[in-house]
């Protein structure tokens, strides 16, 4: 046991990371998602389960605008969710797939420039913000970026283009 504690301390130890917690309701973790897709100058990765926040999906769509790499992969509820994001995203030029091959892509992340993690239980929904108690951490660490990295994109190989529900 005093083993696999040390083994822990080092990792930490080596790999320290600059965290940033939020809590809701109403503690900000809209404004801190926003914050930092604000910052986005290269890449951003989206995993989400639910995804009706019109201020996240403004940044997304801004962050791509600003000619940064954004891809979204959603949970299949989101084909019939009735305030999805996913349709706006569309139509703005994001692109975004359906990751229908688990019972629940129940995923809340964003990987930004290969640096940032932005993941807890918050999803990306107004409720989330001003409703639910949800958690939200910003992490800076380039090398867990590159786990979560791989890990999207092993969910994207099996993820099916999203079809616009509005046609």
């Amino acid at each position: 046991m005093k083993k696999i504690l040390l083994a822990l301390f080092l990792t930490v130890s080596i790999h320290a990371a600059e965290i940033q917690v939020f809590f809701s309701p109403k503690g900000g973790c809209t404004e801190a998602v926003v914050s930092n897709l604000n910052k986005a100058t290269n890449t951003v990765l989206v995993q989400a389960y639910s995804f009706t926040s019109a201020p996240i999906a403004q940044a997304l769509v801004d962050a791509e605008k600003r000619g940064v790499k954004v891809q979204v992969i959603l949970d299949k509820s989101q084909r019939t969710e009735k305030y999805s994001e996913a349709d706006f995203l569309l139509h703005e030029g994001v692109p975004t797939w359906i990751d229908a091959k688990h019972a629940i892509a129940h995923n809340k992340i964003m990987i930004i420039d290969g640096k940032t993690v932005i993941t807890g239980s918050f999803n990306f929904t107004k409720a989330a913000e001003n409703e639910n108690a949800e958690n939200l951490l910003v992490i800076h660490d380039a090398a867990l970026a590159t786990t979560y990295t791989t890990n999207w994109q092993a969910h994207l190989k099996h993820s099916e283009a999203y079809q616009d529900k509005t046609n």
